[in-house]
């Protein structure tokens, strides 16, 4: 249940964020969708996840209409040492299946993901959460 409660903190953390980013950018509510995104890394591999992400998977995210939001990583052990927790937008939920679906299908990745893999494989496991801001949230 512990695990759970810092879940929900960290979406609240998010939204948070995402109210900043979202007036610096200018934006006005569009009715997206947001995706929250927990990566469980292999023992050892965090740091070669945050590289990928660092240097290519941001930016094809990008490409393929996909709204960077915010990365973040528990503070507490053990977590502190295999997680990975982001958020991205999408215009809609049909959009993030088609947005995936692209991204998936990019040869970029592909090659991005087989390179960043020849040490083993990194991530373990992924949890996907969409979630709309409710009528009340200043992200809207």
């Amino acid at each position: 249940m512990a695990k759970r409660s810092w879940v929900f903190l960290v979406v609240g953390l998010v939204l948070g964020a995402g109210l900043q980013w979202t007036r610096a950018a200018g934006a006005e509510s569009t009715g997206k969708v947001f995706e929250i995104r927990t990566y469980h890394t292999f023992p050892d591999r965090l740091d070669a996840l945050h590289k990928r992400f660092r240097e290519h998977t941001m930016k094809i995210f990008e490409k393929h209409g996909m709204t960077n939001v915010g990365y973040w990583v528990p503070q507490d052990s053990p977590a502190h040492e295999s997680t990975l927790i982001y958020v991205i937008s999408h215009p809609s939920r049909e959009a993030a299946k088609a947005n995936w679906a692209a991204f998936s299908a990019d040869p970029e990745w592909k090659k991005v993901s087989d390179d960043s893999q020849k040490d083993g494989k990194i991530v373990e496991r992924v949890e996907s959460v969409f979630v709309d801001a409710t009528d009340y949230s200043p992200i809207q």
